[in-house]
């Protein structure tokens, strides 16, 4: 019998019918518990336990495919396309803009002289994923992550607080040096969009200890890999199967908060909602990046006095 933590995105990006109707049932004929801060990283830190106030995606990322993550702070300077408008500059895209590895590499050249002259070293560690190596006495401000930026006026997320105005200079030189490769004119005359920005985000230090009552995590989002492996507890990508008796006296992370494949998230809840009727699963804990938390169980399926709603 296993117990089992759903980490969901927020439920109103929740598309397919069938995955809203199953939610529904859950939620309305489950224990609905106090919403919760919204984020995704408020709902991890709820399953890891680690120290420190932010939550470090930078070092947790570059901990999986190299060595030197506890030896520094590191701050996402993920490569970004912003537009300007009238009165506006809006992000609209940050990492995922479809570099080749060749053409990352081309594009943080300059940018190496540019962070390493300020004191932070800039580390290519994948074609969408530039990091700063930053002193572990860097004054760092608040810097806003992709989820508030995205689609918005950046200029309403600039970093803010300690040594502000630095970092500020340094994301405007960036832009400058960006604008003017001109690896840019050949991606645009591809149509293909443009990197004219960095974005920070994701600053910290790798914890030293992580804790976790899980036993077995399902997850493909980096940070959560490397919060697994941190913790030494079992993970894989996808494929769990509830009726593996393996997988019966597990307390198991099923994360969708971050799945982009909709027809995906489907099928892990059909399963799960078959898991559930046949009690491998008996206990579900629903957990959304909206700070919705509730609990169910298969006794709960009886209620049928509660009328069903739509989570959204």
């Amino acid at each position: 019998m296993s117990t089992l933590h759903l980490l969901l995105p927020e439920l109103r990006r929740v598309v397919p019918l069938d995955t809203q109707r199953r939610l529904a049932r859950w939620l309305s004929r489950g224990d609905r518990q106090p919403d919760a801060k919204p984020g995704r990283d408020v709902a991890l830190r709820e399953s890891f336990e680690f120290i420190g106030i932010h939550f470090p995606y930078a070092a947790l990322t570059r901990s999986l495919v190299w060595s030197d993550a506890a030896d520094a702070v590191w701050v996402n300077a993920d490569p970004a396309f912003v537009i300007a408008d009238a009165v506006t500059v809006r992000m609209l895209a940050i990492g995922n803009l479809g570099l080749t590895p060749e053409e990352s590499s081309e594009l943080a050249k300059p940018l190496k002289l540019l962070f390493g002259d300020a004191g932070f070293p800039l580390e290519v560690s994948a074609a969408g994923r530039w990091q700063l190596r930053c002193p572990k006495s860097a004054r760092l401000p608040v810097f806003s992550p992709p989820s508030a930026v995205l689609g918005d006026d950046m200029a309403r997320h600039l970093p803010s607080g300690d040594n502000e105005r630095q970092w500020r200079h340094l994301l405007n030189e960036a832009q400058v040096i960006l604008h003017n490769h001109p690896l840019n004119a050949a991606r645009a005359q591809r149509g293909l969009s443009t990197v004219n920005s960095v974005w920070f985000w994701g600053e910290g230090a790798l914890p030293e200890w992580v804790r976790t009552p899980l036993t077995r995590v399902i997850s493909g989002d980096d940070p959560v890999v490397a919060l697994a492996r941190l913790a030494k507890v079992a993970h894989i990508d996808s494929g769990w199967n509830a009726e593996d008796p393996a997988n019966r006296a597990d307390t198991i992370l099923l994360d969708l908060g971050s799945a982009s494949d909709a027809q995906g998230v489907d099928v892990h809840l059909s399963n799960l909602d078959s898991a559930l009727k046949r009690r491998f699963v008996t206990s579900l804990r629903i957990v959304s990046a909206d700070g919705t938390r509730a609990s169910y169980k298969p006794a709960h399926a009886w209620r049928v006095w509660r009328a069903v709603k739509n989570p959204a």
